[in-house]
């Protein structure tokens, strides 16, 4: 008998928190009060969000993919910032490559992204090219030749620092931390002589924006996938923090799905602050055999060039 293919269902929410005030008591203490963003429909999902607020809305940037072809694009959700009231979503970016962790943010006037397009080989910098935020350009490569994962930057000190993983051999994207710095957001980017700067499933993938703490300590959201993957979020203090020397500080707090949702208890895998709000997402885990036949289709559709 084939053994029951696992196939993970991810959801977004938003807590009505400051990311400075999230911990697990506070996050199950609100669980009623998160909003979620609508179902992506069968055999999509939702994930890895990243937000804006711009005047009264909220701007949600999500990985949307899709088993059918294995592979996901970007879209952009609207919320009234006021109520958080549904305003719709637009695809921001499809290419021929798989797109993911579409981190947002300002910078000297102008909307900037940096999503995961690791299949692409290369870090890339993208800029809006309009108010609506719905149409993105290529700016440059940050980093070329690298399978770089959910890389996470942010000017801190007089420079930018950039955390991200690399994909490869033996989950090696969940257990490796890496680190670049560089004069400017367009760079030139130099990694880290001592990277991996850390090797530990249990907190090494950014999970989401860096950000600076109330005692001026860098902090970067992680992955704890000691128990699968994306299965908590913890967060990861850099006391020393210079292109010579890195000091790490892994918080014990485990951040679940379980503290706030009753569907999506498998894992929560993003953490990431917007204003007033923190953004996430939570897993379930489905054993259908449903996705065995999705498989065989898609590979049938690529036999016959279709």
């Amino acid at each position: 008998m084939f053994k029951r293919p696992r196939t993970d269902f991810w959801q977004v929410g938003i807590v009505p928190l400051p990311l400075a005030d999230v911990t697990a008591a506070r996050l199950a203490a609100v669980r009623d009060r998160i909003t979620w963003l609508p179902d992506a429909g069968r055999w999509r999902y939702l994930a890895d969000p990243f937000g804006l607020v711009r005047g009264a809305t909220l701007h949600v940037f999500v990985e949307a993919f899709d088993y059918r072809i294995k592979r996901a694009t970007l879209e952009r959700h609207a919320f009234t910032r006021d109520g958080l009231v549904w305003q719709g979503c637009t695809t921001v970016m499809a290419p021929r490559f798989h797109l993911s962790y579409p981190q947002v943010f300002e910078h000297d006037g102008e909307v900037w992204m940096v999503p995961e397009s690791y299949q692409a080989g290369e870090i890339a910098l993208y800029r809006a090219t309009d108010d609506s935020l719905d149409h993105w350009e290529r700016e440059c490569a940050l980093i070329r030749g690298v399978p770089g994962a959910d890389a996470s930057v942010i000017e801190f000190e007089g420079r930018w620092w950039m955390f991200y993983t690399l994909v490869g051999p033996g989950a090696r994207d969940q257990r490796e931390l890496h680190v670049a710095h560089a004069p400017h957001l367009a760079g030139p980017w130099t990694p880290l002589a001592t990277n991996p700067v850390r090797n530990s499933r249990d907190g090494a993938r950014p999970a989401g924006r860096p950000f600076v703490g109330a005692d001026g300590v860098l902090t970067l959201p992680v992955q704890d996938s000691s128990t699968g993957y994306g299965g908590a979020t913890r967060l990861l203090r850099f006391p020393v923090l210079t292109p010579e020397q890195v000091q790490v500080e892994l918080l014990p707090e485990r951040l679940t799905g379980d503290l706030v949702s009753t569907t999506h208890t498998a894992g929560l895998h993003t953490l990431t602050g917007c204003g007033e709000f923190t953004l996430i997402d939570v897993k379930r885990i489905d054993r259908s055999r449903g996705r065995q036949w999705l498989d065989f289709q898609r590979r049938l559709k690529r036999l016959l060039g279709a």
